[in-house]
């Protein structure tokens, strides 16, 4: 975090500011779909990843999207320990580890 931004706690993001995370595309060749689950999962809370996901699916996008090694997000959210609020709400959406 840049030193002139101050880190805010607690604020509610409208789900207009969660849809522009739809928006992000890679600079590489990681799939589009995944790349976005990275960085909501990089930059929201639980809740708001939550809600986040609802976006992401009516959007067309596929929850159970693979990276270029074939590894579904869900399983790479599995290897974090603090995970566990992050991986239950895919898995309400339907994500596997297929």
């Amino acid at each position: 975090m840049k030193k002139d931004k101050q880190k805010v706690i607690g604020e509610t993001l409208s789900d207009d500011r969660l849809k522009t995370l739809l928006e992000a595309r890679p600079a590489d060749d990681t799939p589009v779909g995944y790349y976005i689950l990275l960085r909501a999962y990089q930059s929201l809370r639980e809740d708001d990843f939550a809600r986040f996901l609802d976006f992401f699916v009516k959007a067309g996008y596929d929850i159970n999207v693979k990276n270029q090694s074939g590894e579904a997000f869900l399983s790479l959210l599995c290897q974090h320990t603090e995970a566990a609020p992050y991986v239950e709400a895919m898995e309400k959406m339907g994500a596997t580890h297929k």
